[in-house]
């Protein structure tokens, strides 16, 4: 690596930070770090260059922001800033990572679709963006039956009681992510997915990519008074409970692509929802509760909206941040998704691959 570099990135809940460099004999050289963020003393800017200033290039994140904690000055204040989040904006620099306004996105929004059809267009899309052949897309679903979705890794038998999911008429998949079941019902569920080049997470270790692909959505919820936040590792939260839960699925192609998905809870059936899912003791007291239906605080009662004004203000607030142009599936695509839903993800043989 030798040449001019340039990194951006914007600490989740705090501010942005811009880094130019340039490498030479390995090791960084002519470091410049600039931002929105607040920073006293003044003299911290220049201390935080030179630790920097000489650092092998292929430290990590974690090893630069130990430099730089190291050469601030006694009662240094950071506001909007990290000296991880400096780490991270190096790699990305030094990773040629693009910015999400890099990108023309586009939106795709259907009406209301089987489970195992959701399942299959997320490997479809994000499989057709690593390919080249489709621009960076956010899905918001629309869910045509009651379902549970579990992770890639779940245990059929440990997550759903069948006789219950039988009774209530509610469907069980398995999606390509890994991570928790979800609970899903249509008017009471918001879901979404981002299918993004591989580029745009360059730089950002696995955990850090999870708080960096959803700070949007950080954002519109405090656009309606939410003060929402990011619980490592796949959680969204609020003083009230969590809201939300994020898988991803790493996708290789000719430049690769990320799959992230969420789904938040509207509102809840909770009783239905503990009859159905088999939550256990540990998974619970690792969440300082003893009770399943206090571990997720809808948001019908946080923001006192309709489901359907919760979403134009989350697709508004993605549009006014980044752009975004409707879309839709193609034909090829849809094609493509139904014969998964029928040949992979509506099959017993996926659904129990971990009985």
């Amino acid at each position: 690596m030798h040449g001019a570099f340039h990194g951006e990135y914007k600490v989740p809940g705090g501010k942005l930070v811009v880094v130019d460099l340039d490498t030479e004999g390995g090791v960084l050289r002519n470091v410049r770090v600039a931002g929105d963020f607040f920073l006293e003393p003044d003299e911290a800017i220049l201390a935080i260059d030179r630790a920097l200033e000489g650092a092998p290039a292929d430290t990590d994140a974690a090893g630069l922001a130990a430099r730089i904690d190291a050469a601030l000055p006694p009662g240094t204040q950071m506001f909007g800033l990290t000296a991880e989040g400096v780490g991270v904006a190096v790699r990305r620099a030094l990773a040629h990572a693009t910015d999400w306004t890099d990108y023309d996105w586009q939106l795709i929004h259907e009406p209301p679709q089987a489970p195992a059809l959701h399942m299959a267009l997320d490997e479809v899309l994000t499989a057709e963006v690593a390919a080249g052949r489709r621009p960076p897309t956010l899905r918001v679903w629309e869910w045509g039956a009651p379902a549970v979705v579990i992770g890639s890794f779940q245990s059929l038998r440990n997550e759903v009681d069948p006789v219950a999911a039988e009774r209530h008429g509610i469907q069980v998949v398995r999606r390509i992510s890994g991570g928790g079941a979800m609970f899903i019902e249509p008017g009471n569920t918001i879901t979404y997915s981002l299918s993004v080049p591989d580029a745009l997470v360059q730089g950002l270790s696995f955990v850090d990519s999870y708080a960096y692909l959803d700070d949007w959505v950080l954002g519109a919820l405090g656009d309606m008074g939410i003060k929402a936040w990011y619980q490592p590792l796949n959680d969204i939260a609020t003083d009230a409970g969590k809201i939300a839960g994020a898988a991803q699925k790493r996708m290789v192609g000719s430049g690769g692509a990320v799959l992230h998905h969420v789904t938040m809870a509207y509102d809840i059936d909770a009783d239905r929802m503990t009859e159905v899912l088999r939550i256990g003791r540990e998974k619970l007291s690792d969440k300082g509760t003893k009770s399943a239906k206090k571990r997720v605080d809808p948001l019908r009662r946080q923001t006192g909206l309709p489901r359907e004004a919760v979403i134009e203000r989350m697709i508004a607030s993605f549009r006014g941040r980044y752009g975004l142009s409707e879309g839709a599936l193609t034909e090829d695509e849809l094609t493509r998704a139904k014969e998964l839903a029928e040949t992979k993800f509506g099959t017993a043989e996926w659904t129990a691959r971990v009985p």
